[in-house]
């Protein structure tokens, strides 16, 4: 059993034998091809391609292996394997480094914009702003200017022996050179506090440019210390799949065909071929019509596909071709027909997704996409007036467009509504441990749907056995017919 059966059981009940317990689809068949002298790949492919002319989207939805310990295949796949996984912890701790690179250059440009706000206040209309911002900036500097000069500072001379207690009063009163002579001070006094307060408004314009520069030479290394993350990330991302692709599935490594001597190799491939969604307002429309015509009236009826499973497995002997592996054995295929509500197969592939993301991809999203998420809001912070620019500016040189990849992209709140409805869906099924159920009309038309998924999953069993020679239907199966949904009580008596 498929890793798709086990959660078409668990998320869609009316496909589940009640007294087994077994996966119960509308219709299913068993394919055989055992063949050492031949390649597997034909089968695959030739199933594949025709399940594409007819009309369907194709995903691959498991891609497991194992082979022998004692083979010498296990062994290429064993250093393949060993040499993605060394790629990655080096990429991997590149990426740890940058990020706690970026990290401390966000905390230094928030100390760089609390700074600069200080220049910006005591430049402010407000005169209460204005003189809080210059008794700060004065502050700034006499910690860290003024202190150079030791006994000569104005903190130590006006503590210390000198006796110029009034010096560091004064020297926060004053807002220009011009206020020093209206102080009720001695000359002494003035003498020493007009060049301090001279020096300290040229220290507040030379400063303010130096630490403006400064920002702005932060702000550019910091887009592209995240550009150098993101792209580290991305480099990461493909060693860590690829080690997780060469791994052997657990499950198949426990298989009795496994000999651990032999030369052997088992393949486990699921494939989902999902057809359009049954058009309700055209089908009512035909004449005569093949879905009732009440239908094509009805609201928010969900969308319902016609779906078929294919579950491959290979039991093999791997021979090395140059470089290469063939492979010629056993494959067994299994057909199954089924009509899937558009929830039903969102909730498919998030399980899948779930269960096929690894603890190595976990890890590097970990170090990425999750940690850049919680600084994001500080990055969109910084770059708030760049981003504000770029609204109001609009340029069309494709070569700034090509740059201005490198700087942090603030995310539009348009809402996909796909990925709404998605959301939806899948909070509705955590929270209530299943989906919303049919109604008559969403039953009828999923009939309608198994019915199209039973042709076309017989078409292709029966055109694979004819082409190949293989003994079948000599004219084909007749096409199967909606039935009409039944009642619980209609079902229980057994009525028709």
């Amino acid at each position: 059993m498929g890793e798709s059966d086990n959660i078409i059981k668990e998320i869609i009940p009316r496909y589940v034998n009640k007294y087994t317990g077994s996966l119960n689809p509308p219709s299913a068949h068993k394919l055989i091809y055992d063949s050492s002298s031949e390649t597997l790949e034909p089968v695959y492919f030739w199933i594949l391609d025709f399940l594409r002319k007819t009309g369907a989207n194709v995903e691959k939805l498991v891609d497991n292996f194992a082979s022998s310990p004692g083979g010498g295949h296990f062994g290429d796949m064993m250093g393949r394997q060993s040499q993605m996984q060394q790629e990655a912890s080096r990429v991997l701790a590149t990426v740890n480094t940058i990020l706690k690179g970026v990290i401390n250059l966000i905390y230094d440009i928030k100390e760089f914009k609390i700074r600069l706000s200080h220049y910006i206040e005591s430049k402010s209309a407000n005169p209460n702003v204005r003189q809080a911002a210059l008794l700060a900036l004065k502050q700034i500097w006499m910690d860290k200017v003024d202190i150079q000069r030791g006994q000569g500072s104005i903190n130590a001379m006006s503590s210390g022996n000198l006796q110029f207690i009034t010096l560091r009063d004064s020297f926060m009163m004053v807002n220009s050179v011009k206020d020093v002579e209206n102080l009720d001070l001695n000359d002494r006094v003035k003498r020493v506090l007009k060049p301090r307060v001279q020096e300290f408004f040229e220290w507040k314009i030379r400063s303010e440019q130096e630490l403006r520069k400064r920002f702005e030479v932060e702000k550019i290394y910091l887009k592209s210390q995240v550009s150098a993350l993101k792209l580290n990330a991305r480099w990461a991302k493909p060693y860590l799949k690829a080690a997780n692709q060469l791994a052997q599935n657990e499950t198949l490594s426990n298989n009795a065909g496994m000999v651990t001597m032999f030369n052997t190799i088992m393949l486990q491939l699921d494939l989902m071929a999902v057809y359009g969604a049954i058009d309700v307002p055209d089908l009512c429309a035909q004449s005569p019509p093949e879905l009732p015509r009440e239908f094509k009236s009805m609201k928010k009826l969900r969308e319902i596909y016609p779906v078929i499973f294919l579950d491959f497995n290979f039991r093999g002997i791997p021979n090395k071709y140059n470089q290469h592996y063939t492979f010629g054995g056993r494959v067994e295929v299994n057909f199954k027909a089924f009509g899937l509500t558009k929830d039903e197969l969102i909730l498919i592939r998030y399980k899948l997704e779930e269960n096929d993301l690894s603890e190595s991809l976990k890890l590097v999203q970990g170090m990425t996409d999750d940690s850049l998420m919680q600084i994001q809001a500080d990055i969109e912070d910084i770059f708030e007036d760049d981003i504000k620019d770029e609204i109001e500016v609009n340029d069309s040189n494709p070569f700034s467009a090509l740059f201005s990849l490198l700087i942090p992209q603030r995310k539009t709140e348009k809402i996909d509504k796909s990925k709404e409805y998605e959301k939806n869906v899948l909070d509705y099924y955590k929270k209530n441990k299943k989906l919303k159920s049919d109604n008559y009309a969403e039953e009828y038309i999923r009939n309608y749907s198994e019915a199209f998924a039973m042709n076309r999953c017989f078409n292709v069993y029966d055109k694979y056995k004819k082409a190949h020679g293989m003994e079948t239907f000599p004219y084909g199966g007749d096409d199967n017919e909606v039935s009409v949904p039944t009642t619980a009580p209609e079902r229980f008596f057994n009525f028709k």
